[in-house]
């Protein structure tokens, strides 16, 4: 039976849309850079029948490279996992003929995602300007950091449920904090009003950046 990924445990490790993963995968499809995988019915948690892509082991670090190079690693370590779980051995390296198809299998893989990471290059370069990130940074900064337009931002940040409007001010989602991407204290002005500040963390950053390059890179900002 062959291995599959299904595009949505794909959106799950970048922490994407699925519907954007599925569009970028039609997108490679029709260039040809891979082969239209098969689609699947599927229930997700809320009970909701949706439609996966089932994608082989090739295809999916292309699809990765092309969309999120930096979390190459994650899949990497995601399809060790599912072999592990599978009981998936090693091939007979006694046997040519198993040594060579198990080569031959691995050598197209990698040359499959060096050309996907030559085409994403220049995303890398845009995403590696601003991991060296060491401080806490504000909506404000990130932005300028970004070089983002304040307003388009703050609608994408509240769009993609990255964070949310409370009393006029942005605060991050409880998730993106237990991930460390956002540092939350509290304060209390000079009115004696309790507030939060909410700060991007360096591993946030690093995050964000990622997914604005995406973004932009998918026509989002004008």
């Amino acid at each position: 039976m062959r291995q599959a990924m299904s595009s949505r445990e794909i959106a799950e490790l970048l922490s994407s849309r699925h519907d954007d993963v599925k569009r970028s995968i039609l997108r490679l499809a029709e260039r040809g850079v891979i082969q239209l995988p098969p689609l699947a019915d599927v229930r997700n948690h809320l009970g909701q029948t949706v439609a996966e892509y089932q994608i082989c082991k090739r295809d999916t670090y292309i699809i990765v490279a092309q969309i999120s190079p930096e979390f190459t690693a994650a899949l990497v370590d995601r399809w060790q996992d599912l072999e592990a779980q599978q009981g998936i051995s090693l091939p007979d390296f006694s046997n040519p003929a198993a040594a060579a198809r198990a080569w031959a299998e691995q050598f197209e893989i990698s040359q499959a995602a060096a050309k996907a990471l030559e085409a994403a290059a220049p995303k890398i370069e845009f995403v590696d300007r601003y991991v060296d990130s060491t401080g806490l940074k504000g909506f404000r900064q990130t932005a300028k950091l970004l070089g983002a337009n304040e307003s388009r931002f703050r609608d994408w940040l509240i769009a993609e449920k990255i964070m949310y409007r409370l009393g006029g001010e942005l605060q991050a989602r409880q998730p993106h904090i237990d991930a460390g991407r956002f540092s939350v204290k509290a304060g209390m002005s000079d009115s004696g009003h309790n507030f939060n500040q909410n700060k991007f963390t360096p591993k946030g950053v690093s995050w964000i950046a990622g997914l604005w390059a995406q973004h932009n890179l998918q026509g989002g900002e004008e």
